[in-house]
């Protein structure tokens, strides 16, 4: 083992049930002018992998974790991220079986979206990205009740609810599969991160803040996967490493003791869409199930028994070296 827009054509036929339903909500709810035009502006933009705001995201470093991967890992056909984030990383080796982990249940279900080999509809899940953008729900729900006027405003956070709560119901009842489901649920965290008043996690809001700007959906365009084996998890780390074959095993685990489940718990209840009661001037839910051992002072023996039990040719490592910075 080797450490090393919305865009409507009322005149041509409706595509399907779905769209019809999107033109008849239009003609019941007509939206300004002004919101209409931004709205398509943001449509036509398709949403990737990497258009999310993430602590210790690796986005910069593909290029120099591929050479490294390139010059030293040879033969390499399977590649393991267990502490996988966003997934950037991953999604730099689509000519390899890709395996993918994180503890939180917001990255897990993104990854489901970007790498799992399932069979999905892109119109499905286009057409009900369209519905929902035009959506302005007046009806208190979760997050109205529980987030208004804090990381969004309460029009933002009605919108969310209604959002999340029509994906379950239809995911519940057979109308979305798996993957249509992931894709609809990343589309969304995504949109909820790019307008959320913070400055880049939901450790706290600014107040005073800007909430004016419209929550807009984007379709997720997944990164290409040229193997059909592809595997996400969602599990602590050190338990799945004990069952996990691998070519590459890439590490990329915490390196401070601010815990990612406290950064990204608004995510995390969105994501998971249990609804439970939240506390604090951050509207945090209970976290004690999704807390990492690699933020704490446990980390060193958990990163011991990670290696002890790992299966892999190679193991590439990134680690940022707090030294006398601070924790």
């Amino acid at each position: 083992m080797r450490l090393v827009k919305l865009s409507v054509l009322f005149a041509k036929p409706c595509a399907s049930v779905l769209e019809a339903a999107l033109m008849a909500f239009i003609a019941l709810h007509p939206m300004p002018g002004k919101a209409m035009n931004l709205m398509r502006d943001h449509e036509d933009k398709e949403l990737r992998i990497q258009n999310r705001r993430y602590l210790g995201s690796k986005a910069k470093l593909v290029t120099e974790i591929r050479t490294i991967v390139k010059r030293y890992c040879k033969g390499a056909t399977v590649f393991a991220d267990v502490f996988a984030g966003t997934g950037v990383v991953a999604a730099a080796f689509p000519e390899m079986r890709l395996i993918t982990n994180d503890i939180l249940f917001s990255n897990y279900i993104c990854h489901q979206a970007w790498f799992l080999p399932d069979i999905y509809s892109h119109q499905k899940v286009e057409q009900l990205i369209r519905i929902y953008n035009a959506a302005c729900p007046s009806q208190d729900n979760y997050m109205s009740i529980n987030f208004a006027d804090t990381f969004f405003s309460a029009a933002n956070c009605r919108k969310i609810g209604y959002i999340r709560e029509d994906i379950e119901q239809r995911f519940k009842s057979g109308e979305l599969n798996r993957r249509e489901r992931a894709m609809l649920v990343t589309s969304l965290l995504y949109a909820m991160d790019k307008i959320a008043n913070t400055v880049g996690h939901y450790d706290a809001y600014r107040r005073g803040g800007c909430l004016d700007t419209a929550l807009v959906m984007r379709t997720p365009v997944p990164p290409e996967c040229r193997d059909g084996g592809n595997e996400c998890f969602n599990e602590d780390a050190n338990a799945l490493i004990r069952r996990l074959k691998c070519d590459i095993l890439f590490l990329d685990p915490p390196y401070n003791s601010r815990q990612y489940s406290d950064a990204y718990h608004l995510l995390e209840n969105v994501a998971r869409w249990e609804k439970p009661p939240v506390e604090g001037v951050a509207r945090k839910m209970d976290r004690k199930n999704i807390k990492s051992d690699y933020c704490t002072l446990g980390a060193e023996a958990a990163f011991a028994d990670l290696i002890e039990n790992a299966s892999a040719k190679y193991i590439v490592l990134t680690y940022n070296n707090m030294a006398s910075k601070g924790n």
